[in-house]
């Protein structure tokens, strides 16, 4: 059965889940437009995740709820020192308390599990591979289609061997946090076609392509390639519905501006467009925390220069290509995309 008829939806599109440019605002219009819309958890707590569900629930629409998997890193002082000293003088600039910290990501365990128990989404996606055998358990229990990212042939083997019913291939171009978790060294990735095909033959799962899929005509590109649906998240952050910020859209509407893999906002190497903190500490930097320990320290400086204007030290999460980001209404984002399938089909 193709993926389209499992899910409900008129075409097989899933809107990528986005935290922090989005709730399920985003995820019921993608969901009204007959696509798939999902709903980011990793920034929630429980209880605005029980509130971010019931609105999805309350629709009838179908949609995916999305958790990372992470195992949380335990935190070491000195590391911790030697990023607050490496950003001390932007502390200073900005009149930021030294010891101020920010947010962080939460991986799903026993208590999101327990919220996600009193709904049935039509997909569960995860990023970073899988959870615990029990918790994946909990999961299927409620009939939802269990999908997750591999950046690799070697990450979707292992999904498909230990209890995935889809892959999400994504691609060097995609937005935002890369899903590894076996093949962290981005040198070992590729690009999402180049994927499709190191897969195609190899996983017996229906694969849906992530990564640099902007228009009908990129649609068409990854169904020729293999991929049973595809994934999308750039082109929804100017939409209406996502809650990108001014700073962040004014960016993202510079289509020949450039991104680059970088792990100073979160630890963890994700695609964003470059600003004034990859330029001068450097996209990659060696003395960042693991994922998601170096947000704590660099929040507190987001927060000051974007009440000043400045998005020096904003997350600026972009795909590569961006042709297909644009102002107004989710849905025609999906009926741009839904005519890949009509001239495939």
């Amino acid at each position: 059965m193709r993926l389209e008829q499992l899910w409900g939806t008129r075409v097989p599109l899933i809107q990528a889940p986005m935290a922090g440019v989005q709730d399920s605002r985003l995820a019921l219009a993608v969901g009204a437009a007959g696509a798939l819309g999902s709903l980011p958890a990793a920034m929630m707590d429980t209880q605005r995740l029980a509130r971010e569900l019931r609105a999805l629930a309350d629709s009838g629409l179908p949609y995916n709820a999305n958790f990372f998997c992470h195992v949380p890193p335990v935190p070491d002082a000195a590391v911790e020192a030697a990023w607050r000293g490496t950003l001390a003088p932007y502390y200073r600039e900005l009149d930021v308390p030294l010891d101020a910290a920010g947010g962080g990501r939460r991986p799903f365990d026993a208590e999101a599990a327990e919220v996600l128990e009193d709904f049935r989404p039509t997909v569960v996606s995860f990023h970073f591979g899988l959870p615990a055998a029990d918790l994946l358990a909990r999961v299927k229990a409620r009939g939802a289609m269990v999908a997750s990212s591999a950046t690799t042939l070697r990450e979707a083997l292992w999904l498909q061997e230990n209890g995935a019913d889809a892959i999400i291939a994504q691609g060097l171009e995609a937005g935002g946090h890369r899903g590894h978790f076996l093949d962290r060294d981005p040198a070992r990735q590729s690009g999402t076609l180049a994927l499709l095909s190191q897969l195609g033959g190899r996983v017996s799962l229906p694969v849906i392509a992530a990564g640099g899929i902007a228009d009908a005509g990129d649609v068409r590109a990854a169904l020729a390639a293999g991929a049973s649906a595809v994934q999308v998240g750039t082109a929804f952050l100017l939409c209406d519905e996502a809650t990108t910020g001014p700073l962040h859209r004014a960016r993202l509407q510079d289509l020949a501006a450039p991104t680059a893999l970088t792990n100073l906002f979160s630890g963890g190497l994700a695609r964003g467009l470059y600003n004034r903190a990859m330029r001068e500490l450097g996209a990659v930097n060696p003395k960042a925390p693991p994922f998601p320990l170096a947000s704590a320290a660099m929040a507190p400086l987001r927060t000051q220069a974007e009440a000043v204007g400045r998005d020096d030290f904003t997350p600026l999460w972009s795909g590569t290509n961006r042709k297909g980001c644009r102002t107004g209404p989710a849905a025609a984002v999906v009926q741009a995309l839904a005519a890949g399938w009509t001239a495939a089909g």
